[in-house]
């Protein structure tokens, strides 16, 4: 991975083999974000994406493996408890053109990924809402 920060923004590239989830992590900590959002493109051969069920409040995932070209990467980063928090989608298209996404779980970048991170001045931090199940946004 390479990456070049210009002002609050950020252009990274992600290479071959690396972990995307990872790397947004090792950027965040390096340039101390508390708040931003993503955007990216690119290809990865493994990823594992997931799906809230709002009734038992349980995550269902699926992994892919094979040539995918990675159509929507999106979310932000911020933070839980003052720690380094992330949530990113995925949307991933077939040979066929066939699209999967969800929440993303894991994503191996099989030829290369082209991030765009937009650092907002200022921090939102999370809190668990029981009665939806999920870490939501905290005002």
């Amino acid at each position: 991975m390479e990456y070049k920060r210009f002002k609050n923004k950020i252009i990274a590239r992600i290479d071959k083999n690396e972990e995307i989830l990872e790397k947004i992590k090792e950027i965040a900590l390096k340039e101390d974000i508390k708040l931003a959002n993503i955007n990216a493109l690119g290809a990865t051969n493994d990823f594992t994406v997931g799906v809230f069920n709002t009734k038992e409040k349980k995550y269902y995932s699926n992994n892919f493996k094979g040539d995918f070209e990675i159509v929507s990467l999106t979310g932000t980063i911020n933070t839980m408890d003052n720690n380094f928090y992330t949530h990113i989608h995925m949307s991933c298209g077939d040979q066929a053109g066939k699209v999967f996404g969800g929440h993303l779980n894991k994503a191996i970048v099989s030829a290369t990924c082209e991030m765009v991170i937009d650092i907002i001045d200022g921090k939102v931090d999370r809190y668990h809402d029981e009665e939806i199940g999920l870490n939501l946004f905290k005002f």
